[in-house]
C-alpha cells in the first residue's frame, strides 16, 4: 500500500481553541452498517416496459429476483438469478398510465365513459397497440409516446410549442386501472418485506419529459399499505413542473401522514435543466425553492444504465476519468444527443449550489448521492457479466439492436450495466434505511459492492485510518458523508484550526475485482464566485509515483480480451487512510467527496460481441473501470 503524506495544517496549542466548537455531530447512531439495493426499478406495469416485450416480470418477479431466488425471463424464457441478492429494492414503476398497456393488452382494462369522439380514437389506438405487439414491433408503437425536441432551444420547455405529453390521452381516464395496478404493487411489497432479512420499498416514477428534457423523479416512502392505499401516484400527466410534484407530496404527506423524498435521476440526458441556475419555468432560483427543492430531494442518481451522470469532460477537463459511461441519446423523436450543459451534471451542479448559495443563502444542490438501474426487464440487474439489458428484448446478443430500433437511435449496445445504490444505516428495513437518504449517507457504485466510509473532520486521533474502531472514530471525531463540517471557531475573527481531515477506507466486494485508487474531489468557490474543482489521488495501489502535477499512471489490465475473464494479480483488497487538504482556504465554502476506482475488468458488451464472434462491440468500451462516489461532505464558513 502506498503511503501518502498527511498535511495537517498549523495545529494550534488547546488552549487557543479551548472553547472552540467541534464538527457538527450527526443526527446518525455510531453503529451502522451498509446495504445495498435499487432504488428505480420497472416492471410490466410501467407502459414502456411492457411496449418492449416484459409481458410477464411483474413486481412479485423483481422481488424474488432481488432475493436471489431464480426467475423466468420475461422475454427470452430462459431461467435466471442475480449473483448476489440484493439489501432492498423499490419498485418504481412509472406513474403514467400505470398498469394501462397491460390491462389493454389482457382485455382487463376499465374503460372510463369518454364521449363518442375520444372512444373512435381509443378504439383506434387499442387496435394499433394490439396489431404492434401481434407483429413484434411493440418498440415503434413506443415511439408514439415520444416528445419532439423544443422549438425554441433554452426556454421552458413545459410551455415550448412543441411539447406534448404524447399519446397519454389516447386512452382517457384510466385511473381505475391504475389504482388496481398501485395496490398490487404496494400488496407485493408488503408480502415480500422481511425487516433484518430483505427490505421492500415503495414508491413510483414521475416521468416529466418535456421537448427530450429528462426531469424524472423516483419517489420513495417508508410507509405502508394503510397510508400508500389512500393515493394514487402522482404522474407528469398531472403536472411537467417538479413544483408541482413538491407541492403534491407536501399535500399528501399532511393528508396521509406519509412521507416522501424525490429522487431525480439521470440529469445527463436533462438538457441542462436539472441542475441549472434557474428554474425549469427560466425564473430565478429563490431562497424559499431551494429549501423546498432540499426539503424532498436529499439524493440525486448519478449512475445507471442509460450512463453516468457524476462529470463530463467539457466541465471537467483536468479529470481523466470524466467521461465514463457517457451516454449520448435525448429520450425524443429524434435521434442523437446534439450538447452537453453543466446542469447536466452533478459535480458541476455542486459548484452551481455553492455559487448560489453565495447569492440567496440557501444551497439547492445540497444533494448526496446514489446509484440505480433503471432496468424495465423486472430484473435489478448491475452485473457486466450477467447483465439483462435496459429493456427485456435486449437481454440476448442478438437482439440488442433490433430491425425496428428506438426513435431515439439508441439500443441495448449503449446500456451500462449500472448503478447500486449504499446506505450506512442502523439495520436493514424501511425506517433506517430512509433515515439513511435523509441524513444523506448513502453512496453510489457502477454496480460492485465495494464498501466505502467517508469521515470529515479537525483533528482525528492518531493511526484512526487503521484502527478496529474506524467508523465509531468517525462519528465522535467528525461527520460522515452527507454531513456539514463547521469550523472549529473564531478568534479574533480568523478561523481558528488546521485544514479538514477526512478519513476513508474502502473494501473491495467479496466477489469483485481489486482496487486501483481513491481520489478525493473538490469544489469550492472563491470570493468572487468563480467556481473550481480539483481531484486528488490520495492512495493507490502498486509503485507508481505521482507527477509533478498530482496525476498518476495506469495500473495495468488483466482483462483477456478473448474470454471475457481478468485476474486479480494487480491492485489491492481495500485503503485506509487519513488525508488533509493541502489547499485548505478558510474563508471559501468548498465540498468533498471520494471517488474509489476498481482496476480494469470486462464491460458488458465485450461478453455480448463475444459471443456473436465480432471483433469489437458495435458502440462502447471492451473494458470498464468500475467506481464509487460517495456523497459530499460540505464545509461552510
Amino acid at each position: 500500500m502506498k503511503a501518502i503524506a498527511i498535511s495537517a495544517g498549523l495545529l494550534l496549542s488547546l488552549s487557543c481553541w479551548a472553547n472552540a466548537s467541534q464538527a457538527e455531530k450527526p443526527s446518525a447512531p455510531q453503529q451502522t452498517d451498509v446495504y445495498f439495493g435499487d432504488t428505480h426499478l420497472h416492471t410490466s406495469y410501467s407502459f414502456d416496459a411492457f411496449l418492449n416485450n416484459n409481458f410477464s416480470a411483474d413486481p412479485d418477479t423483481a422481488f424474488r429476483w432481488a432475493k436471489g431466488q431464480p426467475v423466468i425471463h420475461p422475454y427470452n424464457r430462459a431461467r435466471v438469478q442475480i449473483d448476489t441478492p440484493l439489501d432492498f429494492l423499490v419498485v418504481s414503476d412509472h406513474a403514467e398510465m400505470l398498469g394501462v398497456m397491460k390491462a389493454i393488452r389482457n382485455e382487463t382494462i376499465e374503460w372510463q365513459d369518454v364521449g363518442w369522439f375520444t372512444s373512435i380514437k381509443r378504439w383506434w389506438a387499442v387496435m394499433a397497440l394490439n396489431n404492434a405487439l401481434d407483429k413484434d414491433l411493440g418498440r415503434a408503437f413506443f415511439g408514439k409516446f415520444l416528445p419532439k425536441s423544443a422549438a425554441v432551444v433554452g426556454g421552458d420547455p413545459v410551455a415550448d410549442v412543441n411539447n406534448n405529453i404524447g399519446s397519454v390521452a389516447l386512452f382517457g381516464d384510466t385511473s381505475g386501472t391504475s389504482q388496481g395496478a398501485w395496490q398490487d404493487i404496494v400488496a407485493t411489497a408488503e408480502l415480500h418485506n422481511e425487516p433484518g432479512v430483505f427490505t421492500s420499498i415503495l414508491g413510483w416514477e414521475w416521468s416529466s419529459i418535456p421537448t427530450g428534457a429528462n426531469l424524472h423523479r423516483i419517489v420513495i416512502t417508508p410507509d405502508g399499505a394503510d397510508k400508500a392505499n389512500q393515493y394514487i401516484p402522482y404522474g407528469s400527466d398531472q403536472s411537467q413542473y417538479p413544483e408541482d410534484l413538491w407541492q403534491w407530496l407536501d399535500e399528501t404527506a399532511q393528508r396521509t401522514d406519509s412521507r416522501f423524498i424525490s429522487i431525480p435521476h439521470n440529469s445527463n440526458i436533462s438538457k441542462g435543466y436539472m441542475f441549472a441556475e434557474t428554474t425549469v419555468k427560466g425564473e430565478a432560483i429563490t431562497a424559499d425553492y431551494a429549501r423546498t427543492r432540499m426539503l424532498w430531494e436529499p439524493v440525486t442518481e448519478v449512475t445507471q444504465i442509460k450512463g453516468d451522470s457524476e462529470t463530463h469532460a467539457q466541465f471537467s477537463p483536468q479529470d481523466e476519468f470524466a467521461d465514463f459511461e457517457t451516454y449520448e441519446h435525448f429520450i425524443q423523436t429524434t435521434a442523437g444527443k446534439t450538447a452537453v450543459s453543466k446542469g447536466d451534471y452533478v459535480r458541476p451542479a455542486l459548484k452551481t449550489g455553492l455559487a448560489l448559495e453565495q447569492k440567496i443563502g440557501v444551497n439547492p444542490y445540497k444533494f448526496g448521492f446514489i446509484g440505480s438501474t433503471d432496468a424495465h426487464s423486472g430484473l435489478s440487474t448491475a452485473e457486466e457479466g450477467n447483465f439483462w439489458g435496459k429493456m427485456a428484448k435486449d437481454s440476448t446478443p442478438e437482439t440488442k439492436a433490433p430491425v425496428l430500433g428506438n426513435p431515439t437511435g439508441a439500443d441495448g449496445w449503449d446500456m451500462s450495466a449500472s448503478g447500486m445504490a449504499a446506505v450506512w444505516a442502523t439495520g436493514n428495513n424501511r425506517e433506517a434505511i430512509y433515515a439513511a437518504f435523509k441524513r444523506k449517507e448513502t453512496y453510489a457504485t457502477s454496480g460492485p459492492r465495494m464498501r466505502v466510509q467517508l469521515f470529515a473532520g479537525w483533528d482525528f486521533p492518531a493511526n484512526a485510518e487503521t484502527s478496529d474502531n474506524f467508523a465509531a472514530i468517525g462519528y465522535q471525531h467528525g461527520v460522515p458523508m452527507g454531513g456539514d463540517l463547521k469550523g472549529v471557531g473564531l478568534k479574533g475573527g480568523d478561523l481558528v484550526g488546521g485544514a479538514p481531515q477526512f478519513l476513508v477506507r474502502a473494501v473491495k466486494g467479496p466477489v469483485d475485482a481489486n482496487l486501483d485508487r481513491v481520489q478525493i474531489v473538490k469544489g469550492w468557490v472563491d470570493a468572487s464566485g468563480e467556481q473550481h474543482e480539483q481531484v486528488y489521488n490520495i492512495i493507490w495501489s502498486g509503485d507508481r509515483v505521482l507527477s509533478a502535477d498530482g496525476k498518476l499512471p495506469a495500473l495495468g489490465n488483466t482483462v483477456d480480451l478473448t474470454s471475457a475473464r481478468y485476474t486479480n494479480t494487480i491492485g489491492q483488497a481495500e485503503f485506509a487512510i487519513k488525508w488533509s487538504d493541502p489547499d485548505f482556504e478558510p474563508s471559501q465554502s468548498a465540498f468533498y467527496y471520494a471517488r474509489v476506482l476498481q482496476i480494469p475488468t470486462p464491460r458488458n458488451g465485450l461478453y455480448d460481441s463475444l459471443a456473436l464472434q465480432l471483433d469489437n462491440p458495435p458502440r462502447g468500451a471492451k473494458t470498464i473501470q468500475e467506481r464509487a462516489y460517495t456523497s459530499p461532505v460540505w464545509y461552510t464558513p
